[in-house]
């Protein structure tokens, strides 16, 4: 039995999302599905991370144990061949037995593009947030700027989220770009809570908009209520860059 390791790359827009669901088009269903066309049986698919509906993925790893008698510079061939047009297996290797995608990963980036231009943009349609309001960009920053750490991320969860902990560490949130053109959310932490990044975002630019006041999310984050917080982003503006082990 070989323990597979997958980087992957797929176009969120027409997904329900990474998690097997059923009767959904969900990412892990259709490597699941190409598995079993090569292989004749079923295989399952573990991925790092559970990207909601409409979240897109650089840099998604997953792994896969299947004995196939195959390569893998031929596997990858035979998915990529199988796989629909919106998902490619940019990598894929033999790794040790255990080796789990989402237990072993000690950090992940994500990008958060909002397109803040005057006029729509159609190659953007699918991948970033269409916001054309004018934006006050040092204001974010300063907002974002106390989030850094380790703190406990409850008012910036998925209302209704549970789980063991909601503390998390976030060793970046930048804001590149400038205002009118494409402006990039820069998140990087050891983990993250369901929404969290979207979250963030919505809140902050809640602050670019002239909303509230730069030292709001910082009260959203010491009151840890998500009912306090701002809207959640639109899932399209999100993509997982890279999954650090």
């Amino acid at each position: 039995m070989t323990n597979w390791r997958l980087l992957l790359e797929y176009d969120g827009t027409d997904f329900e999302g990474w998690q097997l669901q059923p009767g959904a088009r969900t990412v892990q269903g259709a490597l699941e599905d190409a598995f079993a066309q090569i292989l004749g049986r079923r295989v399952v698919v573990y991925g790092a991370g559970r990207t909601d509906a409409g979240v897109h993925a650089e840099g998604q790893v997953a792994n896969a144990r299947a004995e196939s008698g195959l390569e893998a510079a031929v596997l990858q061939r035979a998915l990529n061949a199988t796989l629909p047009r919106d998902i490619a297996v940019r990598a894929l290797d033999a790794v040790s037995e255990d080796f789990d995608a989402r237990r072993d990963a000690r950090a992940k980036l994500y990008r958060y593009r909002v397109w803040n231009g005057a006029v729509r943009s159609p190659l953007r349609e699918r991948w970033s947030h269409p916001l054309p309001a004018p934006l006050d960009l040092d204001a974010m920053r300063s907002a974002a700027a106390p989030l850094l750490g380790t703190h406990d991320f409850a008012g910036f969860r998925a209302a209704g989220g549970a789980g063991r902990t909601s503390v998390r560490t976030l060793s970046r949130l930048d804001l590149e770009g400038a205002g009118g053109g494409e402006l990039r959310f820069e998140v990087e932490g050891n983990a993250f809570l369901r929404h969290m990044v979207r979250n963030l975002v919505g809140t902050l630019l809640e602050v670019g908009r002239g909303r509230r006041p730069a030292g709001w999310p910082s009260e959203v984050l010491a009151a840890r209520d998500r009912r306090l917080g701002g809207p959640t982003a639109p899932a399209r503006g999100l993509t997982l860059i890279r999954v650090d082990y």
